[in-house]
């Protein structure tokens, strides 16, 4: 690997051993697109001890910062994969933001009120150290090989897989896949050559990002202005980067000339209004637009569709590579099962049901984030501004407000989490990830719940006093077991609280952290059906 300049990270072409061999190798799965979506999928499938092959067209990373907002539960994704810890410390953390009309401060807001979580709310983080962090940890994994200017240029669907064609500089070969995963992006090859379109909305309304190395004070918080004075009748976004790198993003309207509109003159022209009186230099410029459309399958039928190349939504509420990512850890436990023959044959196909669901979310709040922001008629952007003008004075006007609903984690309606007998309270819900909890090990040692869950499905026990006798088994019916009162320590109360754990509850985890079962005692019999109905037996 070379770095050819700042932020480029360049790998080099290497032949592989199937582009030799007499005759057209077949592996467990192929992987299309070395992005945030594709790299995580091909690590988490390589932690379940899968052979993965990982294709990229490219020989680079860091073609400008592009995403830069990393959620909670993307963090706690990538924690997982052996990359969180080193990531939050490059990022910037954030969990609060303003939202303004002109320059009077309509309201502000916390993503995270609540301690007790290793992850923060945000980071703010150039998509590019994501990248390389990522491809580091590939690199670590020997059942994973990265091919680098390895291009996609051929797909034909096998009853029990995939034949795919790869352009090399050597020229072309051939290679099958039990399973393939398309996350090669919005310009998806796979999804063209499948001959497969997108349903959904296209915004003509066009945006510019700028990010600027500047030296300058303004708070570590999301700032968004309707119709600020600087940049009047549009709308403005202010992140934090690290390095000293500020993201600004503007909205231009639907006739800009997005070719004009990256003239450097004219780029400076715009942020001079923003940025006075600090001195900036450009480092990255870009006009976009973007759509809110999904394929109306992920799943055909050995060929996977994750990320962009599945869904597209708007950039406001950092709901796509976190989406992508999400796509990739729902998608890779039931991968790994499916190989191992431990799923049963409706466990891929839940895929489709969960992730299609995360992106009709994702997509209905894109839609009426940008619906807000750029009102289709008359009538609709007085009733904007008649809302945005009450804001300050009346609380209801203030929750119609739409700058960007911020990315979080979908709960799943799905079958295979089993539903409560008895009511639960608290913040964790059927169907969705976990909620962390600060816990202390048997040995003093301070932790939080998450990191000690290791990717396969397991239970969490709350110890019940005197009806327990003696040291309860670290495992059940296969599943790794943990007790709260014996294993770990719920000292401050949090897990108690968010959990609505009371002695003797008992919760069944997916792979994926999410919950899929949970009971008031201990019933060996339905803590089996459980775990069955989850690998969709």
């Amino acid at each position: 690997m070379t770095n050819t300049r700042k932020y480029v990270y360049r790998y080099d072409y290497r032949r592989s051993a199937d582009q030799d061999a007499a005759a057209v190798v077949r592996r467990p799965v192929v992987i299309v697109g070395a992005g945030p979506v594709g790299l995580a999928a091909a690590i988490d499938l390589a932690q379940r001890d899968v052979p993965v092959v990982l294709i990229d067209d490219a020989d680079r990373i860091g073609e400008g910062s592009r995403g830069i907002c990393w959620s909670k539960r993307t963090l706690e994704i990538l924690d997982r994969l052996g990359v969180g810890e080193r990531l939050v410390a490059h990022g910037v953390t954030w969990k609060l933001g303003r939202v303004f009309n002109g320059d009077e401060l309509l309201f502000s807001f916390d993503l995270l009120p609540e301690e007790g979580h290793k992850m923060p709310a945000f980071i703010n983080l150039q998509q590019y150290y994501l990248e390389k962090a990522l491809v580091d940890r590939a690199l670590e994994l020997k059942n994973l090989e990265l091919r680098w200017k390895n291009r996609l240029v051929g797909l034909d669907r096998l009853n029990d897989g995939a034949r795919l064609t790869i352009e090399t500089p050597d020229g072309r070969y051939r290679l099958d896949a039990d399973w393939l995963i398309a996350a090669d992006g919005a310009r998806s090859t796979a999804r063209s050559l499948l001959g497969l379109d997108f349903a959904g909305v296209a915004f003509e309304d066009k945006f510019l990002i700028a990010d600027v190395h500047m030296a300058a004070e303004f708070p570590t918080e999301r700032r968004f202005w309707f119709a600020p004075t600087f940049h009047s009748g549009q709308s403005a976004l202010m992140h934090r980067q690290p390095d000293d790198v500020w993201r600004i993003d503007l909205q231009l309207g639907p006739d800009a000339d997005p070719v004009a509109e990256q003239e450097p003159e004219r780029v400076r022209a715009r942020l001079d209004k923003v940025l006075k009186p600090h001195a900036y230099e450009l480092e990255w410029v870009s006009v976009y637009t973007f759509n809110c459309r999904r394929l109306d399958r992920f799943v055909h039928d050995r060929v996977i569709f994750g990320g962009d190349a599945a869904h597209q939504v708007s950039p406001f509420g950092a709901r796509g590579a976190n989406s992508g990512i999400q796509d990739a850890e729902n998608l890779a436990w039931k991968l790994a099962a499916a190989l191992k023959g431990e799923g049963g044959s409706a466990l891929i196909a839940s895929y489709d049901l969960e992730r299609i669901q995360a992106a009709d979310e994702n997509i209905g709040h894109s839609t009426r984030s940008t619906d807000f922001m750029s009102p289709h008629s008359s009538a609709e952007r007085r009733l904007r501004d008649a809302v945005l003008s009450l804001a300050p004075k009346a609380e209801f006007a203030r929750r119609m407000i739409n700058s960007g609903r911020l990315s979080l984690p979908a709960v799943y309606d799905s079958p295979l989490s089993t539903p409560d007998a008895t009511p639960f309270a608290g913040t964790a819900k059927l169907g969705a990830p976990l909620p962390d909890a600060p816990l202390r090990r048997a040995d003093g040692s301070a932790t939080h719940l998450l990191e000690n869950l290791h990717g396969d499905f397991e239970l969490i026990w709350v110890k019940n006093g005197g009806a327990d006798h003696g040291k309860t088994p670290r495992a059940f019916d296969g599943i790794a077991l943990s007790v709260i009162g014996e294993d770990f320590f719920d000292e401050e109360g949090k897990f108690a609280q968010r959990f609505d754990a009371t002695p003797g509850a008992i919760y069944l985890v997916r792979p994926d952290q999410h919950l899929c079962a949970r009971w008031r005692s201990f019933d060996p019999a339905a803590v089996t059906r459980a775990h069955q109905r989850a690998l969709a037996r």
